[in-house]
């Protein structure tokens, strides 16, 4: 009976552990948290006019569609008028110079893909990478929905794939933001880890039958999993749209820092002893992700898009105001490159 009784309080502990860890923000992303993250979600854009600082700005902004244009009349020229919108074949029948003039679309579709896949779940400095990657998906939608954007998103994990269509509403903000709680909600450490690399790329053939054309796509992850795949929908998907890439990653693995003595990693089946002041572990840790960052700047590169790096130590909205936003006056320091 010992052994039963063992595991009995085992389970009892863990089921105490977990409830513990479900009302942590730092471990599980609330909804009522990403609720509230509506009110910081300022001092920063996603359209073509940018700060001079921003990563946004220059060639990127070059490339950025925003909204698109209806046109609007055909008028006679007018001193001032930008002799680019010139209607030349108007001008030769008429004899008279004439423009054509364009209004601003009322919005765009603003789609954001969301990975909550089970490395997602790791977080060694103030909160798991799911939860920033949530935290991240509700600051790009409320910014989106209040310069009267539609939003949209393509949600997924190990193994499923939500798509919500974009719509100006603050209703479907909220659905998104219900559906990433209860995906991030759906993920534990002791869970075994999943081959979750195809799943990007359903992920990302979800994103482009919602795209269309002139849409901001986001893709917010860590980019485990990317392949030769990945790169060709993505390539894809930014014949037509913008593309901006948020990636997530943990300050462990971008700066290993030894002398953390002896412990274990589990695939959530397995449990290894690992000796973390070998350096040689680190010099592994830190070789596979700047492998990774290599890959993955390869591919925005090849579509002269962006990618934001966006750390779990430091709150998101300082990073994404850091990148793209207005910086306020008297800050100091630059950024991390």
């Amino acid at each position: 009976m010992r052994p039963n009784l063992t595991t009995q309080k085992e389970t009892a502990q863990a089921a105490r552990l977990q409830d513990r860890m479900e009302t942590d923000p730092r471990v599980y992303a609330s909804l009522d948290r990403l609720v509230r993250l509506q009110h910081q979600a300022t001092g920063y854009s996603f359209l073509p006019r940018q700060p001079v600082h921003s990563l946004l700005a220059g060639r990127y902004a070059s490339r950025l569609r925003g909204r698109g244009l209806n046109f609007e009349e055909l008028r006679h020229y007018q001193q001032g008028d930008d002799i680019r919108t010139m209607d030349w074949k108007a001008t030769a029948r008429t004899r008279r110079p004439h423009v054509r003039v364009y209004t601003e679309e009322r919005d765009r579709a603003v789609l954001l893909l969301v990975d909550q896949r089970q490395h997602m779940f790791f977080g060694s400095r103030e909160r798991m990478k799911s939860v920033v990657a949530a935290e991240a998906a509700a600051l790009a939608a409320w910014r989106a929905l209040a310069v009267g954007d539609r939003v949209g998103a393509v949600l997924f994990n190990d193994r499923t794939m939500t798509a919500i269509r974009p719509r100006r509403s603050k209703a479907t903000v909220m659905q998104v933001l219900r559906t990433i709680e209860t995906l991030n909600h759906q993920l534990r450490a002791v869970a075994p880890f999943a081959d979750g690399a195809p799943q990007l790329n359903v992920a990302l053939q979800g994103v482009l039958r919602l795209a269309g054309h002139d849409s901001l796509v986001i893709l917010i992850s860590d980019g485990q999993g990317a392949d030769k795949e990945t790169t060709r929908l993505t390539a894809q998907l930014a014949e037509h749209n913008d593309i901006l890439g948020i990636h997530l990653y943990d300050p462990l693995r971008a700066s290993p820092r030894p002398g953390a003595g002896g412990g274990a990693i589990t695939d959530g089946r397995l449990q290894v002893a690992v000796d973390f002041d070998d350096n040689r572990l680190w010099d592994r840790i830190s070789t596979d992700y700047r492998q990774e960052m290599d890959d993955l700047r390869t591919i925005f590169r090849k579509m002269s898009a962006p990618l934001l790096p966006i750390n779990t130590a430091d709150p998101v909205i300082d990073q994404i105001r850091r990148w793209i936003g207005r910086v306020p006056r008297g800050a100091s320091g630059g950024r991390k490159r």
